[in-house]
């Protein structure tokens, strides 16, 4: 049966083009792609052509997603079960397939209206090794993890936990929180693969289409160069290092130039056999700017 492998690539809006540009590199670390544009800014984690795509634009928020499946025979049938489904897609066309630097690519929206994307056969420049921006004690966690993992608005609970079901992912509820208005959220995590989770959804209130987007480094310096950046550049942290209950990933997040949050961590270590969930974390994650979407009593 056809599903998605990873979160491949992802794009965003901004208004801020040159902020992103300085944020990514000097706070990041991130590569800035050579076929970088003024409208466009690509940016590489690894050998992979560029796994965060920028655009110039008068909108602030994550623009698309991109899933990928492991070949063209498998995009074909991920169409088919579309087609059973009753869900609108089309195929994208040479010119958008070129845009995205891979073979094979169809266009929908999830059930909140999120742009969503599946795409076969990344261009991968094993001819230029990744070079961060900066020095690097080691390198993003990436492979067959994906980029990373996405907290996304979902307009349904039900749909959208149905929608990324029919793409391949599983999960449920991880935490159960109750907020100071006295509601309880319980956000949903799924994943695809090795990594704990590569989306969640289920925190009311959302905006954006996106709260935050986390990028895993596989050394701790590097984290903590990443945390010392952040706060000499002057860049809001909305919850301070911590180490979350569900994938024991020690993390912080912090603001970028859009306004969503970008939670830098490393060490996830906990992919439990059978479901569990969780009242908080297990140290850290202080609310210390709030106004993010995440003031939550972790």
């Amino acid at each position: 049966m056809s599903k998605v492998l990873e979160l491949g690539y992802i794009g965003f809006t901004t208004t801020k083009m040159d902020e992103w540009h300085k944020f990514a590199t000097e706070c990041i670390g991130l590569e800035v792609a050579s076929d970088t544009t003024d409208d466009c800014l690509f940016l590489r984690m690894d050998n992979h052509h560029h796994r965060i795509a920028i655009y110039k634009s008068n909108e602030d928020d994550m623009c698309y997603m991109g899933w990928r499946v492991a070949t063209e025979q498998d995009l074909n049938a991920m169409a088919a079960k579309f087609d059973e489904e009753g869900i609108e897609y089309r195929m994208a066309s040479v010119e958008e397939i070129r845009e995205r630097h891979v073979l094979g690519l169809i266009k929908l929206k999830d059930p909140s209206g999120i742009p969503t994307e599946i795409f076969w056969s990344p261009q991968v420049d094993v001819m230029k090794p990744f070079h961060p921006s900066r020095p690097m004690y080691g390198k993003f966690l990436t492979g067959s993890q994906g980029l990373g993992h996405a907290l996304i608005r979902a307009d349904d609970n039900e749909a959208t936990y149905k929608f990324y079901e029919l793409l391949g992912l599983s999960g449920s509820v991880e935490y159960r929180l109750t907020l100071p208005n006295g509601a309880v959220a319980q956000p949903i995590f799924m994943t695809c693969n090795d990594r704990q989770h590569v989306v969640a959804f289920g925190l009311p209130g959302m905006e954006k289409n996106i709260n935050h987007l986390m990028l895993e480094y596989d050394n701790i310096y590097d984290l903590g160069i990443s945390h010392d950046a952040v706060r000499n550049n002057g860049i809001d942290v909305a919850l301070q290092l911590g180490m979350h209950a569900n994938d024991k990933l020690y993390t912080f997040y912090c603001a970028t130039p859009s306004n969503w949050l970008l939670e830098m961590g490393f060490g996830e270590d906990y992919k439990p056999l059978a479901q569990e969930h969780y009242v908080g974390d297990i140290f850290g994650h202080a609310i210390e700017k709030p106004g993010y979407g995440l003031d939550l009593p972790l």
